[in-house]
């Protein structure tokens, strides 16, 4: 009886640590923001370091300003396991929690819930922001006017890191052979086509390896990898799947300095657990990492001191995903503040909040103002452009740490760019949809 006492309170401790702390119930004076997210499963360690920097710094804008203007922030979580299906259940509970806001914007931080919500969230007018992933084709606002792929999209990241590698040798790859080492899905699908063309133009032999969901089987991947003895590997991994691959690099003894991973593939959360296998390895990224950021230090300080931080291992402040996070609500947030800025300063509606994100400018001095300069790039959109930036930095890791290695590099829009209006043309064919911009 005492061990069976002693497992239930193990369990129930384990719950609360998993459960991610939640703000009072939405009122209607509250600016709610529904966040499907995950927290368990194969993903769950990476989302607890990016969901824990999301909610700390919508409870750091509570504590240090207020708000938004006045309006205070609220939230919820619904766990989806990054699982497509649990995705849109925890959509359709939390899109109308608050009749007022319609939940603001939705993050799912899930290309494949992001493509499952795509039609929803335009039918419902609640936006649907795919920041740092989702599909490309929804920069074009005139046909996705409530889809947000913010910052830097699959394509134009993939096109930013043959940039880089090409400066590795001369501005060229012609006569170059690269793996392209992919997780079977949605997100790792959507670059190839943007990869294809880069290859076409630069004359690269490209070879197209998929892995299977969630990735912790790799032998056969990398006994290929061997076979064709690439000059590089460009890795689109996610979760337990980055840390097997380095690992499987190491076994048949692939140079890690010459696999570069896109920036859901560089993370801590990836090299700590592959040891000395992530040494020399490359990613990208659209966020710093570190503490030395201004921002980050004063949410320590504000929203840990004050013992409302979010995650259970405060040594994750700083790090590459806890800092995305971070960034992401900071875009959230500043749409909000964009649209009060033409609504007035109350609680914004969906529809509202479009237009916020359809017009945001976030510059490098409102970065400064915010403490963020140099955390993540510029951010303009328009009906045009709904990605707003488009440019990454490469980092790598020294064995302990993440070191920036370049400065911003910016894809190919003269290649991409294109390529999703063609794209994105297609779908507005398929969906009988008028392509205009809303105002």
């Amino acid at each position: 009886m005492k061990n069976i006492k002693q497992l239930v309170l193990a369990a129930t401790v384990a719950a609360s640590l998993l459960a991610p702390a939640l703000p009072a119930t939405a009122q209607s004076n509250d600016q709610f923001i529904a966040i499907p997210s995950y927290r368990v499963g194969p993903y769950g360690t990476n989302g607890q370091s990016y969901y824990g920097g999301y909610v700390d710094y919508l409870n750091y804008v509570n504590l240090k300003d207020g708000g938004v203007n006045g309006v205070k922030l609220s939230w919820e979580e619904c766990e989806t396991e990054y699982n497509n299906a649990k995705g849109v259940e925890c959509y359709e509970r939390m899109k109308n929690k608050n009749t007022v806001t319609k939940g603001t914007a939705i993050n799912p931080m899930a290309t494949g819930i992001s493509y499952a919500l795509i039609d929803k969230s335009a039918e419902d007018k609640v936006p649907l922001l795919m920041i740092g992933y989702g599909r490309t084709d929804a920069v074009d606002g005139s046909v996705f006017p409530y889809a947000f792929p913010l910052v830097t999209t699959y394509q134009m990241q993939v096109s930013a890191i043959v940039k880089y590698l090409a400066t590795k040798n001369g501005g060229s790859l012609s006569g170059k052979k690269i793996v392209f080492l992919y997780h079977d899905s949605a997100y790792g699908k959507e670059p190839i086509v943007a990869l294809e063309a880069e290859a076409s133009i630069g004359k690269f032999k490209l070879v197209e390896i998929p892995v299977a969901h969630p990735g912790n089987e790799q032998g056969a991947q990398w006994l290929k990898i061997r076979q064709e003895n690439p000059d590089y590997v460009i890795f689109w991994g996610w979760g337990v799947m980055n840390q097997t691959a380095l690992k499987a690099a190491q076994k048949v003894g692939f140079a890690r300095d010459k696999i570069i991973g896109s920036w859901w593939a560089g993370s801590e959360e990836d090299t700590i657990p592959a040891g000395d296998a992530a040494k020399g390895y490359l990613s990208a990224t659209w966020n710093v990492a570190g503490k030395g950021v201004p921002l980050i230090a004063d949410i320590e300080k504000v929203v840990y001191g004050a013992g409302k931080g979010n995650l259970q291992d405060k040594n994750k402040i700083g790090s590459v995903l806890y800092n995305r996070g971070v960034s992401a609500a900071l875009a959230t947030v500043e749409a909000v503040r964009t649209a009060q800025g033409k609504f007035g300063k109350k609680v914004m509606s969906g529809e509202d909040v479009r237009w916020g994100l359809e017009n945001l400018n976030i510059t490098n001095a409102r970065l400064q103002q915010l403490g963020a300069t140099g955390l993540l790039p510029e951010i303009k959109t328009s009906c045009d452009n709904h990605e707003g930036s488009g440019k990454v930095k490469i980092q790598q890791w020294d064995g302990s740490k993440w070191v920036l290695v370049s400065d911003w590099i910016e894809g190919n829009k003269n290649l991409i760019h294109p390529l999703f209006k063609a794209s994105a043309a297609k779908y507005a064919k398929e969906k009988g949809i008028t392509p205009a911009c809303m105002k």
